[in-house]
């Protein structure tokens, strides 16, 4: 169920994902993809595992598989919910509008549509990762000495997780790029992002033929 550490770090350790889907071969493809970006894995095929997993390792970030024999995706995202500081972002085969809906009540961080891309999952991850932090109470973390560079808001996370995956571009890279563009067009980086978010989920909002 447990996967080895590589060399992403946030201080001097890994960033642990917790991945949980009953489809071995979805498991492994997007286990095998993380590990390969450098965070510690830690895998589970059902949704007890997942929770026990949770329990004792305290991953920073699930990605939950919504519909799963036994307890669903659902159930582990409420556990974590209530339990744990353990964000989640769901995987699932079905696009519909209700669920979408579920994901966003539960307080997912994202929601992908399977079959899944590889190259999407750690777009997809770093921008839960930076929600995650911008969320942190400000009692969790010194405040700092000046506003010059302020955690990125929801919309911005998003828009630097979609030029990563289109641009193939890292974290830094990627806001740079986000940035760059705000200033040639005259406007702040939260109402680009807001456009590029908007224009993202229009896209993904029509059906796939």
């Amino acid at each position: 169920m447990q996967g080895a550490a590589n060399d992403r770090t946030i201080g001097a350790r890994p960033t642990r994902i917790l991945v949980v889907d009953d489809d071995r071969l979805v498991l492994a493809t997007v286990v095998a993809g993380l590990r390969q970006a450098g965070f510690e894995v830690l895998e589970a095929d059902n949704g007890d595992d997942a929770i026990l997993l949770a329990r004792n390792h305290r991953p920073r970030l699930a990605i939950l598989d919504m519909r799963m024999q036994g307890k669903s995706g659902m159930d582990v995202a409420r556990y974590l919910a209530s339990n744990t500081s353990t964000g989640f972002i769901f995987l699932s085969a079905f696009g519909d509008q209700s669920i979408v809906d579920e994901s966003a009540r539960l307080g997912a961080l994202g929601y992908l549509v399977k079959p899944i891309d590889i190259r999407q999952i750690v777009p997809a991850v770093n921008a839960a990762l930076a929600k995650l932090d911008a969320g942190l109470a400000p009692a969790a973390r010194p405040a700092p000495p000046a506003p010059a560079s302020p955690a990125p808001g929801r919309d911005e996370a998003i828009a630097v997780g979609i030029l990563m995956e289109r641009l193939r571009l890292d974290q830094a890279r990627a806001l740079q790029a986000l940035r760059e563009q705000a200033r040639g067009e005259g406007r702040s980086v939260e109402s680009l992002a807001s456009s590029m978010v908007e224009a993202a989920n229009r896209l993904n909002s029509i059906p796939r033929g």
